[in-house]
């Protein structure tokens, strides 16, 4: 084999070995994602289009309502709606990132049992039938 020939075969692995990364899968090892969980996903795409839908259509209101030129009210419009959009997407995500540590949270607690020393009906009790005492 000639080096062009080493040079080529070298190029198409590496080309191989790349690969994409996929959008909006999440690697399960990084701890918890906001776009691994089933249903933050998608409310976090549904709150980015309606809060681009809403920044839009104020800003086109609004400024239809104050006589702005049509060119300018475009602008404004579209410029409002990429605003919401971003606006949106960064309330969605913080409050996602709270619902899941939550969730999180509250699958770890279960997991565990209740405490027996909060509730003294579950303490394990003695052979006389009274709870045991520490």
């Amino acid at each position: 084999m000639s080096k062009k020939d080493d040079k080529g075969a070298e190029k198409s692995e590496g080309k191989k070995d790349k690969g994409k990364k996929g959008k909006g899968k999440a690697n399960a090892s990084a701890g918890p994602s906001i776009a691994a969980h089933p249903r933050a996903s998608y409310q976090v795409r549904r709150a980015k289009g309606w809060g681009g839908i809403a920044g839009f259509a104020l800003a086109a209101y609004f400024s239809y309502k104050a006589g702005v030129p049509t060119a300018d009210l475009g602008l404004r419009a579209l410029i409002a709606g990429i605003v919401g959009y971003m606006l949106a997407w960064m309330c969605a995500v913080t409050v996602w990132r709270h619902l899941v540590l939550a969730e999180l949270r509250a699958a770890a607690e279960g997991a565990a049992g209740p405490d027996p020393d909060l509730i003294p009906a579950r303490a394990p009790k003695s052979g006389n039938g009274a709870p045991e005492a520490s």
